[in-house]
């Protein structure tokens, strides 16, 4: 199992990314985390964005399609994905995530 984040521009987009990947089975869960601030340089200026961060919880199987499905819905040229493993949880919620999950 996996959690993905993924920073976006507006609430609206965050809805918006998030009913899709939970409604197709990508996504067991999301958490929408409020008031994030970016910093970074992209071709070649430095970046300061407010943002949310989406928290997706999956499975390595379902990883490639989500990725796919997120740039398709992303309005980021380079939207940030990262997959983190998790190591450990709640036998119950991960057999949760499992039959939630396409």
């Amino acid at each position: 199992m996996l959690v993905v984040s993924c920073t976006v521009p507006s609430v609206e987009v965050a809805q918006a990314i998030s009913r899709v990947v939970v409604m197709e089975g990508l996504c067991a869960c999301v958490n929408q985390i409020p008031n994030v601030v970016s910093y970074y340089v992209y071709e070649g200026e430095f970046c300061e964005d407010e943002e949310l961060l989406l928290l997706m919880k999956t499975s390595e199987q379902n990883y490639q399609a989500l990725e796919a499905r997120l740039k398709e819905l992303h309005p980021y040229d380079v939207p940030e994905i990262i997959a983190s493993p998790i190591t450990e949880g709640s036998p119950e919620y991960l057999s949760w995530m499992k039959s939630t999950l396409k």
